[in-house]
């Protein structure tokens, strides 16, 4: 399969003085859709990106998601050539990359795939979910359909190799090829595998449910260098093999990471297809009943939930053109007095963990323009319901909110949030993903695996 190439951009910044003008960055963000790279400067300035689309994932069934983890790869090596291209004659020093939470695939020793890899959102694994039902922690997050877990145990009965493999994430595989040496993951990417990021190991239980011949990878900090680039990656780039390939992260994380969230208080908000909040914590949180997961960052702990609420209710209704333009009518300050709970299907996750849970978009206005108002609000009421559920559970009352998305970007929409969070609330300078890697990358230049 071809990868498409969509753009390559290069932009100018004027170094610092005394700085290595010529030294980069680099962030791959690798998702289902598409992969884009970001080269920073040493003042974290954005320098070159570029990107390309991903043939879609192959979805037989409802609910069975896969894609070939070949067409990663020959995509990841074609937006890395565009962005040599868009780069000029700046070198890499360092390289890190992010990808989706709970996509997996298995490989032999040497890296090669068996079959294709499951997706994040691949819930085929029941039978495997109950079985991790049975001896993992009820706080875990290897537990559900879509965990990592389920799907490396449904993986391995469908595969029945006679040969010790690999379970990788998406990430794990990448760098792990970019650099020639497999078998590594980071503690965000291995959450849902099982990994226990608070005692930094794989638990016990584990041994009572994998097979044996399937071999889990080292687990390191995201960012931590665990090699340099490969002879044969990088001499068609003309890069140098010096080039560190750092462990990597979730995108979810590492779009956290860009939008500059540091102190606990500290929260982010994504306003994307779903609704996703999360907090800075000084320690974890977890709460399985309420759809509250935690993940080491740094220091410190995110700890978040995702709701199943968000834009793609919105675009249910209006196009993208329509609500730029009946929000321009809208008075965020006056409220419309509606109470909706905006979802395209019954069904919650967070902060109303209910398979059976009903949307709310009753009564309906005739003006389109209050419709809109009731379900920005709706969604602004979910976000406060979800960051006061976290503040019960543990969690600090949020300082200041930064904002991912497409939400972001609709004025009246964040001072209807102002409103109803009574925070403050802004929009994140930056929000891509692989700017947030990039980042990691270059803040961990110095530390070695």
């Amino acid at each position: 399969m071809r990868a498409h190439a969509l753009a390559a951009d290069r932009y100018a910044a004027e170094p610092r003085a005394g700085a290595h003008k010529d030294r980069v960055w680099i962030g791959v963000d690798m998702g289902t859709s598409g992969c884009r790279a970001i080269a920073i400067d040493e003042d974290a300035r954005v320098c070159a990106q570029a990107r390309r689309a991903l043939d879609p994932p192959t979805q037989p069934s409802p609910g069975h998601c896969t894609q070939n983890p070949e067409h990663w790869w020959d995509t990841l090596l074609g937006v890395l050539g565009d962005l040599k291209q868009a780069l000029g004659g700046r070198a890499p020093v360092g390289l890190c990359l992010d990808a989706t939470s709970s996509t997996v695939l298995l490989t032999d020793r040497e890296g090669a795939p068996l079959g294709s890899a499951r997706l994040y959102n691949d819930r085929s694994a029941v039978d495997e979910a109950a079985q991790v039902a049975r001896v993992a922690p009820s706080e875990s997050a290897a537990r559900g359909a879509t965990s990592s877990l389920a799907k490396v145990l449904l993986l391995y009965r469908e595969a029945q190799p006679t040969h010790d493999v690999l379970a990788l994430h998406q990430a794990d595989w990448l760098l792990g090829r970019l650099c020639g040496r497999l078998g590594f993951s980071d503690w965000n990417n291995a959450l849902k595998l099982g990994y226990d990021a608070q005692r930094l190991g794989w638990p016990d239980w584990l041994q009572e449910i994998l097979p044996s011949g399937v071999r889990l990878p080292a687990v390191q900090a995201p960012g931590t260098i665990m090699g340099t680039l490969a002879p044969a990656i990088a001499s068609p780039l003309g890069w140098p093999t010096s080039t560190a390939i750092h462990a990597g992260t979730t995108d979810s994380t590492a779009a956290v990471l860009a939008a500059g969230a540091r102190r606990p208080g500290d929260a982010v908000t994504s306003l994307g297809s779903t609704l996703v909040v999360k907090i800075l914590c000084e320690q974890p949180i977890r709460d399985s009943a309420s759809g509250v997961y935690s993940q080491r960052y740094g220091d410190a702990w995110l700890v978040g939930g995702a709701s199943n609420s968000g834009s793609a209710v919105l675009r249910a209704f209006f196009s993208d053109a329509e609500i730029a333009a009946l929000s321009q009518v809208i008075d965020p300050h006056r409220p419309s007095g509606l109470d909706y709970y905006p979802l395209l299907t019954p069904g919650e996750r967070f902060p109303h963990p209910d398979p059976e849970f009903a949307p709310r978009l009753t009564p309906r206005p005739t003006q389109p323009s209050d419709f809109l108002q009731g379900l920005l609000e709706g969604i602004a009421n979910i976000e406060a319901e979800g960051y006061r559920r976290l503040v019960e559970l543990g969690a600090p009352r949020p300082r200041r909110i930064l904002t991912l998305g497409g939400g972001a970007v609709n004025p009246t929409w964040t001072r209807i949030r102002a409103r109803i969070l009574d925070t403050e609330v802004t929009a994140a300078t930056q929000t891509e993903a692989a700017y947030g890697v990039a980042q990691l990358a270059l803040e961990n230049r110095l530390g070695m695996g």
